[in-house]
């Protein structure tokens, strides 16, 4: 296996490069020995991972998405590519690039997929996006690979520029069970000359796509600094310069609540939950709500949502925004270890990574039936699950946190084993080993987590290249043909 970084070397903190004319690559400056892991989930799992690596040494993986920084996907990414590089693939990470108009286009995209109703013209999906896209194309020339993994509606078009030659994968991060039917209609084609999609739940995927499905859980990284595990001394010592700008009684609760600031993440509703349970608290000090939230280059919508949430909290002494921080992943896992309780109630969630974030913090988590949260928030197991509007609910199981410490700790606990036993990062790469492995012929047969039976080009592809009949012969009917699920 090849050696992994010096300890000068952070595998997480590299400075973008393009290399001319083609689009802009994240190169870390180290790798991740995947032997750090074994503290957390043993030699055995480890080892799966280097034995499912050792015939790819040398292939090209490839990922394509819209933005370096800000969002659960680029946060992934950051450490799913030294990782694998330890294990010897040649794996990149490639951005494409968009103005003010592109990302307002693909934010609607996003918005109504995932059901919101927003206004889409021809001018937008033409101009402002596929125009975005042909620019990128012609700046990318050819980019080989093994396999691409393309995340998200903002590259998507990408698949059928003829700029990627190699096996494609789609990788959905949001929930598309009931898009919008002019968005989907107009995503489907490129979708469809995919090599197959990956999405987070089976019950996310929209209809109409006819290509392999897989399944796979986004997943965290213990070693990344938001991750790393410490006391809660040494957390309220991290915040303390936060404490003291804002004027917060370090020994009162706090309540927490980190996203992006957008309709999905609901955060009107956390706050009118925590004005109710202000009325409520029966005994002890009043909690603050602190919510923290950076802004994102392919988020054009955040900053707006922000000052609506500000005028809705009126000035409440005991809420506090926190925006762009310094040091932004250690205050976040410093406030998730601190916290009392970690409050995520989204409309819509594709997975809800800082779900797992806050459990692995050993926080017990607020979470709605929405989307991969019922994945992580077991009720009366990890944390709660609620209707993301019943404020009273969620006020509810507010005042519980705070006044029964005991079961607090036990969820936490157990969120903690949860996560470590689901959502670790070398599960993440594991998962895309596989696809590597079957994708290049490594494996003859596709890994467990295939939703679908064979597609109708699998079909025709597998009769064709094992001369099972004559060109021009009609397929046998009923040849194992699967639609989406």
């Amino acid at each position: 296996m090849p050696s992994s970084s010096s300890p000068r070397q952070d595998p997480y903190s590299t400075k973008p490069s393009r290399h001319s004319p083609g689009l802009e690559e994240y190169t870390p400056a180290g790798t991740l020995d995947p032997r750090s892991y074994e503290v957390f989930l043993g030699h055995e799992r480890i080892e799966e991972l280097e034995r499912l690596a050792a015939p790819l040494r040398g292939f090209r993986w490839v990922h394509i998405n819209s933005a370096f920084d800000g969002g659960g996907v680029a946060e992934m990414l950051r450490s799913l590519v030294p990782l694998s590089r330890a294990l010897g693939l040649d794996t990149r990470w490639y951005r494409i690039d968009g103005g003010e108009e592109f990302f307002s286009v693909t934010k609607r995209f996003h918005n109504t997929l995932q059901g919101l109703s927003q206004p889409l013209t021809e001018q937008d999906l033409f101009r402002g996006y596929l125009d975005t896209i042909e620019e990128n194309a012609a700046r990318a020339g050819r980019i080989r690979a093994d396999l691409f993994v393309v995340h998200d509606p903002q590259p998507c078009a990408l698949v059928n520029s003829g700029v990627l030659e190699g096996n494609i994968l789609w990788r959905c991060h949001i929930d598309t069970s009931t898009p919008d039917p002019i968005v989907w209609r107009f995503l489907l084609p490129y979708i469809n000359q995919t090599s197959g999609a990956i999405f987070t739940l089976p019950r996310f995927v929209g209809g109409g796509i006819h290509v392999p499905l897989y399944q796979v859980a986004p997943c965290i990284d213990p070693l990344a600094v938001k991750n790393q595990t410490c006391t809660e001394t040494e957390a309220a010592g991290r915040l303390e310069g936060l404490f003291r700008r804002d004027g917060i009684d370090p020994r009162r609760p706090i309540l927490a609540a980190v996203s992006r600031y957008d309709p999905h993440k609901n955060q009107a509703t956390i706050l009118e939950a925590f004005h109710l349970l202000k009325k409520t608290v029966s005994s002890g000090p009043k909690p603050y709500l602190v919510f923290l939230g950076n802004t994102a280059s392919d988020d054009p919508e955040g900053g707006a949502m922000l000052e609506r949430l500000r005028e809705q909290a009126g000035g409440d002494p005991d809420v506090r925004f926190w925006v762009n921080v310094e040091d932004n992943d250690r205050v976040v896992g410093a406030l998730m270890r601190l916290a009392r309780g970690f409050v995520h109630i989204s409309t819509k969630e594709g997975f809800g990574l800082v779900v797992s974030e806050a459990l692995w913090q050993g926080t017990p988590v607020i979470g709605s039936n929405a989307g991969g949260i019922g994945s992580q928030v077991l009720d009366g197991r990890t944390g709660y699950l609620v209707n993301p509007m019943d404020v009273e609910t969620i006020a509810d199981r507010m005042r519980r946190i705070l006044e029964r410490p005991e079961e607090a700790r036990r969820l936490g606990l157990q969120g903690r084993e949860h996560v470590r036993a689901n959502f670790l990062l070398p599960e993440l790469l594991r998962r895309h080993l596989l696809l590597l492995r079957y994708y290049t012929g490594v494996d003859a047969s596709p890994p467990a987590f295939r939703l679908n039976g064979k597609t109708h080009s699998e079909v025709i592809h597998e009769h064709y290249s094992r001369r099972l009949f004559e060109p021009g012969a009609a397929l046998p009917a009923g040849e194992g043909l699967a639609a989406a699920p």
